[in-house]
Formats: structure tokens, sequence, C-alpha cells
């Protein structure tokens, strides 16, 4: 049991994470460009405009909002692998307590570390857009 929770936490979730940061660096690097080259002029329809400058968007604030969830999960599986060690091994060793809440530290750093570039992001392309939006706007008389 004890190496079963180890692997979800090594594999599962920290796997899981690292999937997560690489969608959200390609979403994220996909709408910079985007936003980049976008022709304004090109667009005769505001709420089309609308429509692409907030593709892919909700895929970052879903990962700014679940990655430290993702790894509290972690979290709560390394301290169940510790308490887990703790109780059949009936001694409480300090160096298997302190390897089982490093691993869940891990976990949790690891969200936070998804978890916060996802929404500075999300905040950034958000204001992009908004003002993407009003250029649009001034370009149209609107």
């Amino acid at each position: 049991m004890e190496q079963y929770l180890k692997e979800i936490v090594d594999y599962g979730v920290l796997g899981l994470l690292g999937f997560l940061s690489v969608v959200m660096l390609w979403a994220a690097v996909e709408r910079l460009l985007f936003f980049h080259y976008v022709k304004l002029q090109l667009y005769k329809n505001r709420k089309e405009l609308e429509i692409d400058l907030s593709k892919r968007l909700t895929i970052i604030a879903t990962i700014g909002s679940n990655a430290p969830y993702v790894g509290l999960l972690g979290t709560v599986f390394g301290i169940m692998m510790t308490f887990l060690e703790i109780g059949q091994s009936g001694v409480a060793d300090s160096n298997s307590i302190m390897t089982g809440l490093a691993l869940a530290l891990k976990a949790t750093a690891l969200g936070l570390l998804v978890a916060i570039p996802s929404v500075v992001f999300y905040n950034l392309l958000v204001r992009k857009s908004e003002v993407l939006l009003a250029e649009w706007d001034i370009l149209h008389d609107a």
C-alpha cells in the first residue's frame, strides 16, 4: 500500500501537474502570439473578435484554479503514506516521517508553481484582450 501511495504521488500527482504546466504554457504562448499578430481591421463583427480573443483563456484559468488542489491531493497522499508507515512499524521514526512530509510538501509546492504563473498569464491575457477590443471599438467608431 505504501509503495502504491508513493507511486500515486510521484507519477500521478506530480506527473499531472507537469502535464498541466505544459498545457498552460502552450496555451499562453499561443495566445500571446495570436494577440501579437491579430489584424483588428479584418474583423467586421465585435462578437467574432471577442470569440477569437477569448479562446483558450478558460484552459489557463482552469489550470490556475485547480493546480493547488491537485498539489493538495498529493499532500494528502504524502501524509497518508507517512501515517501508514508509522502505523505499520509501530515506531515514529523521524527519518521516515521527514521523508513522507517532504514528498507531501513537494506536491504542494509544485501545485503552487503551476497555479501562480497560470493566474498571472490569465490576468495578463484578459487585460490584453480588453485592450484589443477597445482598439477595435476605436477603429470602428463603436
